[in-house]
């Protein structure tokens, strides 16, 4: 399948830079995906299309202030480094800048010597094994989020006025790279209100990458592999959405990173607890097992989240939407709009 099939024309301008001025002032574009009908309403209007019974699923990983700013300790250069995550044998995956005199061994302070960073292997375009020191997983956490910033997309140039609005209000455990940005709309007020309306809440996490914000270079989609991210579903969650499926109710995935845990746990139409890696590539031709509806936000051209969502609604429907959405003004990608796309029977075939 070629690449080149996901792309369409995003003018630069449409990519926001800041968030709209409260978190459900975004605007919704929902598309019927089985009468095709594309209809433009405001985020709040997303109640009208649930129903008592459906179950929306959040990622309520929470994003680590991971970019920090240090020096060389030997000849005293700037440094910048972006953690991605630390691995079970207690080194962590970077990314740096500049990257090309970081050789092994080449020691990294950061703060007042808070941190310090050892380079142990040397990866391609930019990426750095390192080991830090305090050793200590909970020390090292509470030293980033006192010393590092916020990392953000590299399209998103200005810093948000409010660095909290990169981060969702039912953020949990620190883990992601990344916003799981469809989130980012919904205030607390938001989930009591379809509460009252007999709308379930799940919640789990999945730990996002920065494989999330790379196009897919290969020519052919299936030559791309995607980096894998650690995700929790545990048996609470498991059992609201298992129920709310034995009691007709549809599954709302909100975000795609939710729809990539969900079916990583798939144990037929349900979901079983899984803790651990997933490296879940979904294109056209999927078979989606437990999600219904997906909610997201709009994503780059030739990415593997667009490369989902048309696997979810179909290539041509959702570019025909996204095209609709340039013509409309949507603001695009991490701060920008939401859309929807419902199945108002469900999307699985019974």
């Amino acid at each position: 399948m070629r690449t080149e099939l996901f792309d369409y024309d995003l003018p630069p301008d449409l990519i926001a830079q800041q968030p709209a001025a409260t978190r459900e002032g975004s605007r919704l574009l929902v598309m019927d995906c089985e009468s095709g009908e594309i209809a433009h309403r405001r985020f709040p209007d997303l109640a009208d299309y649930l129903r008592e019974g459906d179950c929306l699923v959040f990622n309520a990983s929470r994003v680590r202030r991971a970019r920090l700013r240090g020096r060389k300790q030997e000849g005293g250069g700037g440094v910048e480094l972006l953690l991605l995550g630390p691995d079970a044998d207690g080194t962590w995956r970077t990314l740096a800048r500049p990257a090309r005199r970081l050789r092994p061994g080449t020691l990294i302070s950061f703060g007042d010597d808070e941190i310090e960073a050892e380079v142990v292997e040397k990866g391609e375009r930019g990426e750095l094994r390192v080991r830090l020191r305090p050793g200590d997983l909970a020390a090292v956490e509470a030293a980033v989020e006192r010393l590092g910033e916020m990392p953000l997309p590299p399209y998103i140039r200005e810093r948000p006025h409010d660095p909290g609005r990169y981060q969702t209000v039912f953020a949990r455990e620190t883990g992601s790279a990344a916003a799981p940005t469809a989130g980012l709309h919904f205030e607390l007020s938001t989930l009591s209100r379809l509460e009252e309306k007999g709308v379930r809440l799940a919640f789990l996490r999945l730990e996002v990458g920065l494989d999330t914000f790379r196009p897919v270079s290969e020519e052919e989609v299936e030559d791309h592999r995607i980096h894998s991210e650690e995700m929790c579903l545990e048996g609470e969650t498991c059992e609201a959405i298992n129920e709310a499926r034995r009691e007709g109710g549809r599954i709302i995935a909100v975000g795609t990173t939710v729809v990539r845990a969900l079916e990583s746990a798939a144990d037929g139409e349900e979901v079983r607890p899984f803790t651990g890696a997933t490296d879940l590539f979904i294109i056209p031709g999927f078979s989606f097992s437990v999600v219904d509806c997906l909610l997201t936000n709009f994503h780059m051209p030739r990415s593997s989240l667009l490369m989902l969502v048309c696997a979810f609604a179909g290539r041509e429907e959702v570019l025909r939407a996204y095209r609709q959405a340039v013509e409309e003004r949507y603001r695009f990608l991490s701060f920008g709009d939401a859309c929807y796309f419902d199945f108002p029977q469900g999307r699985r075939e019974r």
